[in-house]
């Protein structure tokens, strides 16, 4: 017995070590700073489609990789509810200063499902006030900002999910999926246990199989109901536990769609400063270019805005500016199906790889050179 003892004993110590040394490698591999490993990603997942990005750079089209491959938004496309924002502002039709209720944003509020994207802009509300409402500018800020997701659903409510569809419209855009209430999505599976008595295993395959209308209508049902009888936080719980990674990659599969083409146009209209009339731009640019809130992105830059958006398998980044030189840069990048270690690396070289593209004229060769097809 007790030599059974020392054997799974000695096992398990092996076990631990294994695993911290596996945790300290994945640690280092993710924190080391390599704006490269993003062009040779790219280089890396050509052939599957798994990866799309679009560089325009003082109005030539720099680099093009799968830009017509229609891949998942996430957060990305909060840029179209930002844009009939603005737009609204600018007719009159909504009041930027209007109070909204903290308790009424979490209607769309559901914990642990958005990084702590909500809770982190609540904490960066100044609260010695102990405000409980913010001015409807600073919801906006916040799904841009913070990327909100609460927040981006109310805005849907407010701003008419109809009138934020046709910004697509009118911003020319090929293959863009219409919004839906992307939130309200994850409660679909509760929604079918309930309907149909499915177990877990069953719902999902229902999900799998789903019509892409019907989930879209189905989203927009559960938003509708929240907005009389939202969940309690006993139902939240119990939403956050059917949340499984295989039901999350169903959800993340079905976000909206669009292609690094669509977006590159997009980012050009916002750059150019000359699309939307100066009363939009009055109401788009505090939500959209908040990195220009900081005093030394100020010193070598006239504008810039960006807008980035993850799931555990997906990474997207729209980016646009200007610097004092007269240099424009509009950059669109997709990444799908990443698995843990990619997805950690992509985020963590993003920031550097749209700064030394911006920067350094040798590192823009480069990319011409290894990203064009």
């Amino acid at each position: 017995m007790k030599i059974v003892l020392w054997v799974i004993g000695g096992l398990l110590v092996c076990a631990v070590l294994v695993i911290g040394v596996g945790v300290w490698m994945f640690k280092k591999e993710v924190n080391e700073e390599n704006p490269e490993y993003i062009v040779q990603f790219i280089k890396g997942n050509i052939s599957n489609e798994n990866v799309s990005l679009a560089i325009n750079y003082n109005n030539e089209k720099w680099s093009e990789v799968n830009t017509n491959k229609q891949l998942p938004l996430a957060s990305t496309v909060k840029i179209i509810v930002a844009i009939e924002y603005a737009q609204q502002a600018a007719d009159g039709l909504i009041n930027p200063q209007q109070q909204v209720s903290l308790k009424e944003l979490e209607t769309f509020y559901i914990p642990k499902t958005d990084g702590g994207a909500h809770e982190a802009w609540i904490s960066g509300l100044n609260q010695s006030e102990n405000i409980d409402s913010v001015p409807l500018s600073e919801v906006a800020n916040g799904m841009i900002a913070y990327s909100s997701n609460a927040n981006t659903e109310y805005l849907m409510h407010v701003l008419g999910l109809h009138n934020i569809n046709e910004v697509l419209k009118s911003l020319d855009v090929l293959d863009h999926e219409p919004l839906y209430p992307f939130t309200s999505a994850l409660y679909i599976p509760i929604q079918l246990m309930n309907e149909k008595k499915l177990t877990k295993e069953e719902t999902l395959k229902a999900m799998q199989s789903m019509d892409m209308t019907e989930y879209r209508d189905r989203a927009l049902s559960i938003h509708n109901k929240w907005l009389k009888n939202p969940l309690t936080d006993e139902e939240k719980k119990q939403l956050q536990k059917t949340l499984s990674m295989d039901m999350q990659k169903v959800w993340s599969d079905r976000l909206v769609k669009a292609t690094t083409a669509d977006y590159i146009s997009i980012l050009k209209k916002l750059n150019s400063k000359k699309y939307f009339n100066e009363n939009v731009h009055k109401y788009l640019d505090p939500v959209m270019e908040q990195l220009m809130q900081n005093p030394k992105n100020r010193e070598w830059l006239t504008h810039a805005g960006q807008k980035g958006g993850s799931t555990a398998f997906v990474l997207t980044q729209a980016f646009y500016a200007k610097d004092k030189d007269g240099n424009q840069t509009e950059i669109a990048f997709f990444a799908n199906n990443l698995s843990t270690i990619e997805q950690a690396k992509l985020s963590k070289n993003m920031n550097n790889f749209l700064l030394k593209f911006l920067t350094d004229e040798e590192f823009r060769l480069h990319i011409k050179k290894e990203l064009s097809q």
